[in-house]
């Protein structure tokens, strides 16, 4: 069978040159991902990628003003991926708990590597996500920075979820904190099973963050009916 290339559309507002549009750029975008996943955000430079992809560091300021500007287009670019997987997951049904179930399953469970996007690591963005995307809005800029839509594409997977939350229960208070409570919370339980295991009662094998927060979403979603 054909494999399918999607392109994950993000703001221009985010970089400075598309990184899509060249093989450099690619280049920085995959290798920054690996190397942030195994240095940390502190320690990753753009002097360090630099030497990794052979090229200079000037080179890598043509495409990102820094290397906050790069994390946001990561956290970017992994939202709305996931935005992308829930249109692509409940296309076509018609029940608002099965709906509602998929775009849970998506937000929690073990990440898997996505074919359709040829020099993306999603399994390895995705640790980058749980474990250094808040640096990105715990800054003094955070405010500046949501005014420039620079976080809108994690506010649009909370909206896209909340909306279904609705269907259900149009009388439900809290959807979007509900839904932000789900991906956050989830979050942590993936960092803490690798981390600090005595923290969660994550079991290898079993699907049991999914389904903690599956059943947490519909028991709160009943009683509140």
């Amino acid at each position: 069978m054909e494999q399918l290339h999607l392109q994950i559309m993000i703001s221009p507002e985010l970089y400075t040159k598309n990184p899509d549009s060249s093989d450099l750029g690619k280049k920085i975008v995959s290798k920054s991902i690996s190397m942030i996943d195994d240095l940390g955000f502190e320690n990753f430079t753009f002097k360090k990628l630099g030497i990794e992809i052979g090229s200079n560091e000037s080179s890598i300021y043509r495409y990102f003003e820094s290397k906050h500007a790069l994390l946001i287009y990561l956290i970017n670019w992994y939202w709305s991926w996931i935005e992308y997987k829930i249109v692509f997951a409940t296309l076509n049904i018609n029940s608002p708990i099965e709906k509602l179930e998929k775009a849970i399953k998506i937000l929690t469970e073990e990440v898997v590597e996505d074919n359709s996007f040829s020099y993306i690591n999603e399994v390895i963005l995705t640790k980058i996500i749980i474990s250094e995307s808040s640096k990105a809005y715990h800054t003094k800029e955070v405010d500046k920075e949501n005014e420039k839509g620079f976080y809108k594409t994690y506010k649009n997977v909370v909206e896209r979820v909340s909306s279904l939350v609705l269907e259900i229960n149009p009388t439900f208070e809290y959807p979007h904190m509900l839904v932000s409570t789900v991906i956050e919370g989830a979050h942590h339980q993936r960092y803490f099973s690798k981390h600090l295991p005595s923290l969660t009662d994550f079991e290898e094998g079993k699907n049991n963050i999914a389904c903690f927060y599956n059943d947490l979403v519909f028991k709160l979603i009943k009683t509140d009916a």
